[in-house]
């Protein structure tokens, strides 16, 4: 079995409060757990209105194939219209 784990940070420059970015958060990370059936969490700078980092976990048997719908996640990320992607990493764990 192998994990792919995958970071994404995030600048949300409309929120004006923690409510805001949690509000885009939420949407975002509803849609990512649907659309590509992976775990998602916001995992660090929770209490930042304008920045979130979060992560996105998936267990199979092939690494290329987890890799490849973690990359899909990131082009999905940078698509999302409220907010920004400004980095992202992406791991493989044997």
């Amino acid at each position: 079995m192998q994990v792919g784990a995958l970071e994404i940070v995030l600048v949300i420059r409309g929120a004006q409060s923690l409510k805001e970015k949690r509000r885009v958060l939420k949407a975002l990370k509803e849609r990512i757990r649907n659309r590509f059936e992976v775990s998602v969490a916001e995992v660090d700078s929770q209490d930042s209105w304008q920045r979130a980092v979060i992560g996105v976990a998936m267990a199979g048997t092939d690494g290329r194939f987890i890799t490849s719908v973690l990359s899909k996640v990131v082009d999905y990320a940078r698509a999302f219209r409220g907010a920004e992607m400004v980095d992202h990493n992406i791991e493989i764990l044997l």
